[in-house]
């Protein structure tokens, strides 16, 4: 069955990583990195983690599962390297209602977490149903070189545009047909081409 995918808004949310080790590490550095408030409990922690969630909005529990811990979570994720604790966490975030990911086992996950691409506001995410993460991994680093740093700043500019153009095009028509060339590659090239306040003035002459 396909999966719905979106990009999920974490700011302020609580969200439950269990496990300490290497693979935690890198969940709870996505999940700060998006704003959630992560909550991390292991009976060891690794000093990575201890360093990594310093000065963070993170609480590191130093203590056994308990399923407790899951109260008022949006999302949990299992990162621990015990099949059976994976499995009562997963059975646990059921019961609650919480949205559950068990670091690579795909039947236990009602989410799965893509590889992702990131250039500034821009981001693409390549998902394989958590069937083959290194193939998403491949497929990413094609994309990385064909998306770069420019790509994001152009997004930058285009977001900026595209409130003056709402602000100031109220025939909807109009509004399509500019906003669809300001984004294409013929665009993009102009912007690559001359600067962004260059750019700003063509996307000016075109509102005109």
């Amino acid at each position: 069955m396909a999966k719905y995918p979106i990009f999920l808004e974490l700011e302020g949310r609580r969200v439950v990583v269990i496990g300490g080790g290497t693979v935690a590490v890198r969940k709870a550095q996505t999940l700060l990195d998006s704003g959630a408030r992560l909550v991390v409990v292991a009976e060891n922690i690794d000093k990575m983690m201890t360093a990594f969630c310093t000065n963070k909005n993170a609480e590191l529990i130093k203590s056994k599962y308990e399923k407790s811990y899951l109260t008022a979570a949006m999302l949990a994720i299992a990162a621990t390297n015990d099949h059976q604790l994976n499995k009562q966490i997963y059975k646990d975030c059921q019961e609650l209602e919480i949205l559950c990911n068990v670091v690579d086992e795909p039947e236990l996950c009602d989410f799965f977490v893509p590889a992702v691409v990131k250039r500034g506001n821009l981001q693409i995410a390549i998902g394989t149903r958590g069937n083959y993460p290194a193939y998403a991994g491949h497929i990413r680093k094609k994309l990385e070189a064909i998306f770069t740093e420019q790509h994001g700043e152009f997004l930058e500019v285009l977001e900026k545009i595209r409130l003056k153009i709402i602000e100031e095009v109220p025939e909807q028509n109009k509004r399509k047909i500019i906003l669809g060339k300001l984004c294409d590659d013929n665009s993009f090239e102009y912007f690559i081409r001359n600067g962004s306040e260059k750019w700003q003035t063509y996307a000016n002459e075109l509102i005109l």
